[in-house]
């Protein structure tokens, strides 16, 4: 039985976030054991946020869940990879499908590679 490694990153450990039905990098998010149980326990993915220092529900405020498919971990057990069925059109607090919505361009500059699919200021209530 694979146990997950929580002390190795502090009590938290990195999920990788994809797309059930296309393999899209959604999101990274870090889940502690009190999440990792509430995942488990609800099918619905559960995270810790460590600038708010506290469980959340992704989807909370947004109505935007995220539905759990399949769990799988690293060789390390330090690791999560979760693919989702991403309610709402959207995993980023910014209004996009991915948070990986910016690429690179050969001069340095950063540019949007995605379209935002809600607002967020009418979602949350302030932008960011």
């Amino acid at each position: 039985m694979v146990t997950i490694d929580f002390a190795k990153g502090g009590g938290v450990v990195p999920v990788i976030v994809q797309d059930h039905a296309t393999g899209e990098v959604l999101m990274l998010a870090y889940m502690n054991q009190e999440a990792w149980e509430k995942t488990l326990s609800t099918g619905k993915a559960h995270y810790y946020s460590r600038s708010r220092a506290r469980l959340w529900m992704k989807g909370e405020t947004s109505g935007h869940i995220q539905e759990v498919k399949t769990i799988a971990v690293d060789c390390d057990a330090d690791t999560i990879l979760i693919t989702v069925d991403q309610h709402g059109g959207a995993a980023c607090h910014e209004g996009y499908r991915s948070c990986f919505f910016r690429s690179r361009l050969t001069n340095g500059e950063w540019q949007v590679c995605g379209e935002r699919v809600f607002d967020p200021a009418t979602v949350y209530g302030k932008s960011d």
